[in-house]
């Protein structure tokens, strides 16, 4: 269970690192931001692929889970930080996404 949880916060790391990066280059492209967000966002996406690769599964697997959690924290970024209200569509997606992360990542295996 330990190996679990340890699991599942280098995916929230990871995600936040992703999402974080990714919305300071945006904030720079889009926004008309400082350069400084994009070098920082920069920084943050190479460490997002640093903590990735702390997962105890196989590239593959840990990249397809991945995707589910990367959903489910874009998701809650957009009604936190863009204050966009997810309808009953983006919570039932996020929580299938969930799901299935959970089964490829965390199912039983011979």
């Amino acid at each position: 269970m330990e190996a679990v949880i340890k699991s599942i916060i280098y995916f929230i790391v990871a995600g936040f690192c992703e999402i974080g990066g990714g919305y300071l280059i945006w904030l720079w492209l889009r926004e008309g931001g400082a350069i400084w967000l994009a070098v920082l966002g920069g920084i943050i996406l190479v460490l997002y692929g640093v903590v990735a690769t702390l997962q105890p599964a196989n590239f593959g697997r840990v990249y397809a889970a991945y995707g589910g959690i990367f959903i489910a924290m874009a998701i809650i970024w957009g009604w936190q930080v863009d204050k966009v209200t997810p309808d009953r569509f983006d919570i039932i997606g996020g929580l299938i996404c969930l799901v299935g992360m959970a089964m490829i990542m965390y199912w039983p295996r011979n």
